[in-house]
Parts: C-alpha cells; structure tokens; sequence
C-alpha cells in the first residue's frame, strides 16, 4: 500500500479518495486525543467528540472503498 500512496496517482478520483482518507485520518486522530485526559478540559463535550470520531471512521471507510472501486476498475481494464 505505500508504494500506491508514495506514486503520483494519475486518476482525480484516485487523488481525491485518498485526500480524504489523509484529512480523515488526522482528524480521527485529533479528536482521538481529545480524549486523553491530558487533553481533556472541563468544557469538553465527550458526546460531540464522538460523533466527531464516528464522522472521521466513516469517512475514512468510505475513502477506502472509493479506492478498492477504483482500482479494482482499473486492473480489469
């Protein structure tokens, strides 16, 4: 898989899944921390962080099956 994500994808679609996986990734992890009661501060609201970390997983999984479509399309051409 790092060999696929150190070339230069050609397809946009390519680009974009994994612009989103990327941005989805790092955000998961941010809200992931917020969390952590190093981090935790009293007005931390623990219900919006996880509907926050739901959104990031599911973005993440979507971006991952955008890339599984598309390749999949491309080694049977």
């Amino acid at each position: 898989t790092s060999a696929f994500l150190s070339q230069k994808p050609k397809s946009e679609l390519v680009r974009t899944s994994l612009r989103l996986l990327t941005s989805s990734a790092y955000r998961l992890q941010s809200e992931c921390k917020k969390t952590l009661p190093v981090e935790t501060c009293p007005s931390t609201d623990i219900q919006l962080v996880t509907q926050q970390v739901i959104q990031c997983a599911y973005d993440i999984a979507k971006a991952a099956k955008q890339l599984v479509t598309i390749t999949t399309k491309e080694n049977n051409n």
